[in-house]
């Protein structure tokens, strides 16, 4: 039997991620508990441990915006310029 890909979510990651930080076990022991391979557990670590320096040093995480994401910002910016300038039309 062929095992699927598994999309985990962000909460689960972290939980995994910070057990493996805490030192609650090996990347081993942490895969068996949580059903993941070992290899996962370091990327996540590793993955936690740089991204937690950006939270308390102000800086803001990078998300990179999918495509159709930032066709739709750039909507959402050009709609908002024209419900702006609507305004003053109507106010005058």
């Amino acid at each position: 039997m062929v095992k699927k890909w598994q999309v985990h979510r962000a909460s689960f990651k972290a939980k995994v991620a910070l057990a493996a930080l805490r030192g609650e076990g090996t990347p081993s022991e942490l895969g068996l508990r949580f059903g993941v391979h070992p290899t996962q557990v370091s990327q996540w670590k590793q993955q936690l441990e740089k991204t937690a320096q950006r939270v308390f040093s102000g800086e803001e995480v990078e998300r990179k915006l999918s495509p159709r994401e930032a066709e739709l910002v750039t909507a959402l910016e050009r709609m908002q310029t024209e419900l702006d300038w609507l305004k003053k039309k109507v106010t005058k």
